[in-house]
């Protein structure tokens, strides 16, 4: 029996592709040890419960990254302590941060659906040249406005106001929402998928732009919807730099929970030793975003993968 002999330039290129593919999964390795270590570390500092000689807890960063002992005291002590005159701060920074989300969520959410479907559906002039401007904007990070955006407030009353602190929320709401209908690219590339048959049909039958919005694009619209409505609730829910600075820091009652969570050990009154209950704090905060996003995934990526097939 004959037996085939692979050409040399096949042998070769298979050799090639065998190598390639060694070193493209050895980097993704890496990276990913790299990406999950920090992660790891953080969860089982939550968990460290370890004791001194004296029996004082060891709440600070340890040189072991596994720790002696597992318990749940970390949480306990995060939801009870009271922080920077605060009696049971974190669970309030928590309701801050979910309300100021939440409203945050519903707000643009809608104002990006809005923009995306007259981008879409609606033909104006300066249509074009409004694309391209925020195309050009789009590529500028949102915190170079920060400053711009903390004097506009201050002058209307909404942050740094000693008589009314808790306008600073209203404040820092305004900041998150009042820009996001110019985030619309990803749902007008969706909404241009749908026929504009559709549209025009209802026009004959009498419809309004708002009424074909809502009872004939929102219904189709469920993956971009979804989409939109995570990516506009983790802004707020993970946001630093605004509730930073839009909020203060002579306001501890009205901080979001990632300016709590700072302030325990860069504060104003820092300690390392509740850096353990930072850890804690950090794996609660993560809970709700996980959560969401792997019930919500397959919607998640229908809308992604749909806004992006027409630009």
């Amino acid at each position: 029996m004959s037996t085939i002999v692979r050409p040399k330039r096949v042998q070769s290129q298979s050799r090639n592709r065998r190598v390639s593919l060694g070193v493209t999964y050895t980097i993704l390795v890496l990276m990913s040890i790299i990406w999950l270590v920090p992660l790891i570390w953080i969860i089982l500092s939550a968990f460290r419960c370890e004791y001194q000689l004296d029996g004082t807890f060891i709440g600070r960063v340890t040189s072991n990254f596994f720790p002696k002992q597992f318990g749940f005291k970390n949480f306990s002590d995060l939801f009870t302590a009271t922080y920077y005159g605060v009696p049971k701060a974190f669970p309030r920074w928590m309701l801050n941060t979910l309300i100021i989300a939440v409203i945050d969520c519903l707000i643009s959410t809608f104002l990006v659906l809005s923009v995306a479907y007259c981008m879409s559906k609606l033909k104006f002039k300066l249509r074009k040249p409004f694309m391209n401007i925020t195309m050009i904007i789009g590529l500028f990070p949102g915190f170079m406005s920060m400053i711009a955006i903390y004097f506009l407030l201050k002058s209307i009353g909404l942050t740094g106001n000693p008589q009314h602190p808790e306008y600073s929320v209203i404040g820092l709401i305004l900041a998150y929402s009042a820009g996001a209908g110019l985030g619309f690219q990803i749902a007008k590339g969706f909404f241009d998928v749908i026929p504009n048959a559709l549209v025009e049909s209802a026009k004959l039958d009498g419809c309004t732009n708002f009424k074909i919005f809502r009872r004939i694009i929102l219904p189709l619209a469920k993956p971009i919807i979804i989409y939109q409505a995570l990516m506009s609730f983790t802004g707020p829910w993970m946001d630093f730099i605004f509730a930073k600075v839009i909020i203060g820091a002579d306001n501890p009652k009205f901080w979001t929970v990632s300016v709590g969570l700072y302030s325990l050990l860069f504060g104003t009154h820092p300690d390392t030793n509740l850096f353990t209950q930072f850890a804690a704090g950090c794996v609660i905060v993560a809970i709700p975003i996980v959560t969401l996003f792997m019930f919500l995934q397959k919607y998640y990526v229908e809308g992604v993968t749909a806004g992006a097939v027409k630009g």
